[in-house]
């Protein structure tokens, strides 16, 4: 199932900015199915037994969009550009948090069968991707969207080119390259 016209949700988008609390209730099954899509996408590239599950991600990405309501959304690739940022930077703070904890502190509480499968380990990768990406962004701000939208978002070639307003070719060749940029920067680091 492909993403529900890009009109339709402009059109809710504006009506509630401009504070239509109806256009919010038919804006959010359009868009809280894609977010959804998008983390599960995401989490199912993460190691077994992350504790932070895909609708917890999602209603986390959800509560922070509702709480955007004074920004002025242009239009549906605004929205969802907005929304991969905002599951990229939830992603990185958890996986920084899980870094800095103190031994003992914010310890998780689980039944001693489920103990194998939980990490309290931080996930280097995601935070290395996080610093790549940053960088690659300071080269060539395009590139690293079409990454944060592809990874992060979960959005296919196509999606991604209509949310960027650019060429699926373009898309497809700044996803090689970002992907080759971002290997070689990520080689780097290890």
């Amino acid at each position: 199932m492909g993403l529900p016209s890009g009109h339709d949700i402009t059109q809710l988008l504006r009506a509630w900015t401009g504070g239509d609390q109806e256009a919010l209730e038919k804006l959010t099954p359009l868009v809280y199915q894609q977010l959804h899509r998008a983390a599960q996408h995401y989490m199912a590239g993460q190691r077994p037994g992350h504790t932070l599950q895909t609708t917890a991600l999602v209603n986390e990405v959800y509560l922070r969009l509702v709480d955007c309501a004074q920004v002025k959304w242009q239009d549906r690739a605004h929205f969802f550009a907005v929304s991969a940022q905002l599951m990229r930077r939830i992603l990185i703070d958890f996986a920084r948090s899980r870094g800095y904890q103190k031994r003992g502190g914010g310890m998780l509480h689980v039944c001693l069968d489920d103990a194998p499968s939980v990490s309290d380990e931080p996930d280097p990768n995601i935070i290395a991707l996080d610093d790549a990406l940053k960088s690659l962004a300071e080269v060539d701000d395009r590139k690293s969207k079409v990454v944060e939208l592809r990874f992060f978002g979960g959005l296919s070639i196509a999606e991604t080119a209509e949310v960027l307003g650019i060429s699926e070719e373009t898309v497809g060749r700044d996803w090689k390259l970002a992907k080759m940029w971002l290997l070689r920067e990520l080689s780097n680091e290890s």
